[in-house]
């Protein structure tokens, strides 16, 4: 997914996130622009989960 495709539906897709996983906040959501990498960390870190895990999670919305 790139940073096009994941900006244009992201208030969705972060609201679905929001819901499967209870202890995501807006901040652990935030995405900026170029701040992609950072975003994904912050999940990785929270959730346990692997970077493609999250893609594939993502992915799956």
């Amino acid at each position: 997914m790139n940073t096009s495709e994941m900006k244009g539906n992201w208030d969705q897709q972060k609201g679905k996130l929001k819901q499967k996983f209870a202890t995501l906040t807006d901040n652990d959501l935030l995405f900026s622009e170029g701040k992609k990498e950072e975003m994904f960390g912050r999940l990785q870190t929270k959730l346990g989960k692997t970077k493609e895990e999250l893609h594939n999670i993502i992915s799956s919305l």
